[in-house]
């Protein structure tokens, strides 16, 4: 392993156990950090506290990224633990690149802003996922977690291209990769982390090392997870096929 992601969340306390480990990994590895509560696209003020704790934990852990979803998790009487979709229209834009702003800003560094799976799509969206993603890079400077199995759930949830959504991309703003498990179920693909990364993912990471290059890669297991051996074997493909992109892009093969 070359690093370690971990949810922000799990670490906003002031003492215990779980920081003094988390004190003894980063001795050893780079940390991300993952945050799953902000909520940046809801409609009501970021909550500052929350955003306070974690500065707190950024400024004393210096991670070498931090993260959050493009998602909305707050109305003004109730906080959803769940990372809900967002219209794509340009007043959402505008709330979240506010937000984006604000955190950056009390941060004091940019963010990467994940895409995620979902299962539906607004009728009222103005433009797809990509367009809506880019505008706020361009607007905020920040950069790009793409996970390229929730971009395959929502090409079979929506019927949507994830290669061309991954050609959608501008290149320099991918900071991290996020690879994963996915249940099918009769009526929908779940991100579920909780099994290998399928053929048809390995497929996309191809595909997005192709056009994005090296690119800092985390499988996620969160469910059911297996013996270190399967972890292990799921790094190592993911390692064996940076390494023959390498070679490719080395030989001339990608433009």
């Amino acid at each position: 392993m070359d690093w370690l992601e971990v949810h922000t969340e799990n670490y906003l306390g002031n003492g215990g156990f779980d920081l003094h480990v988390l004190e003894q990994v980063r001795r050893d590895y780079p940390l991300s950090f993952h945050g799953v509560g902000l909520g940046l696209g809801s409609a009501i003020s970021l909550d500052t506290g929350h955003l306070e704790r974690i500065t707190a934990l950024v400024d004393r852990f210096q991670p070498a990224l931090v993260s959050e979803h493009l998602c909305w998790s707050a109305v003004p009487t109730r906080h959803v633990n769940d990372l809900l979709p967002l219209p794509f229209t340009a007043e959402a834009l505008d709330v979240v690149t506010r937000h984006v702003d604000q955190m950056q800003a009390v941060l004091k560094r940019t963010i990467l802003l994940e895409n995620i799976s979902s299962h539906l799509r607004f009728r009222q969206n103005e433009m797809n996922e990509m367009e809506f993603l880019t505008a706020v890079v361009r607007r905020t400077g920040c950069g790009i977690l793409l996970d390229v199995n929730n971009l395959y759930v929502n090409q079979c949830n929506h019927g949507e291209d994830a290669l061309a959504a991954i050609d959608r991309v501008p290149a320099d703003t991918v900071q991290e990769i996020h690879l994963a498990g996915h249940l099918v179920t009769a009526d929908s693909v779940v991100d579920h982390h909780g099994s290998q990364v399928s053929p048809d993912v390995w497929a996309l990471y191809r595909h997005a090392i192709d056009r994005f290059g090296v690119v800092s890669t985390l499988i996620e297991w969160d469910t059911n997870v297996p013996t270190i051996e399967v972890l292990l074997e799921e790094a190592a493909m993911a390692r064996q096929l940076v390494e023959a992109q390498s070679l490719r892009r080395h030989d001339g093969q990608v433009a």
